[in-house]
């Protein structure tokens, strides 16, 4: 049987972190996906997906992204149900998040967290501000290593905000060793 999921998307809220009784940690927060078409007045619409993480990648969720973030996930599909006080019985699906990827440098996620801290207070909000993640990185938090010889680019995220090919008209040189084949 297969029941895998990826998805890419950004957090709707910040993750919600708690412990079992068994001291077992649990992150549970919403991603929201765009989807790949356009409906019939030409706007793509949103899905809002609902994800748990558990043990030491909760934590790293927890620690490390905030609303906004832009992340990848890929787990599986989990369906689980209960009754609730009225006596009905609820159905709950969710992502059961098995590796994640951060799909922007933390700096970024500093300064989203940052730009609605200053917000907050003035009634304004950042959330459909897509400006400031116009440059989307890939950064891994299980694989954040360089390749082997590849000693140039030791800060990956140093200059994040600058465009290093915005005023140069210049040909960009690859030599053999920059490829990963």
């Amino acid at each position: 049987m297969i029941n895998n999921v990826v998805l890419v998307g950004r957090l709707t809220r910040d993750a919600e972190l708690r412990y079992t009784g068994s001291s077992t940690a649990v992150a549970s927060f919403s991603i929201a996906v765009e989807r790949t078409f356009t409906n019939a007045q030409g706007e793509r619409e949103t899905d809002f997906i609902n994800c748990v993480a558990w043990r030491k990648t909760a934590e790293i969720i927890s620690n490390f992204t905030r609303k906004g973030s832009l992340v990848g996930v890929t787990g599986r599909i989990q369906t689980r149900n209960y009754t609730n006080n009225e006596g009905r019985k609820v159905y709950i699906t969710e992502v059961v998040c098995e590796n994640f990827q951060m799909l922007e440098p933390k700096s970024v996620t500093d300064k989203r967290s940052q730009n609605d801290n200053d917000s907050s207070g003035s009634g304004s909000s950042n959330s459909n501000n897509n400006a400031n993640y116009s440059n989307q990185n890939n950064y891994s938090q299980q694989n954040n290593s360089q390749a082997p010889g590849n000693n140039q680019n030791k800060n990956n995220f140093a200059n994040f905000d600058e465009d290093p090919f915005e005023k140069n008209d210049d040909p960009i040189d690859i030599s053999d060793d920059d490829l990963p084949f």
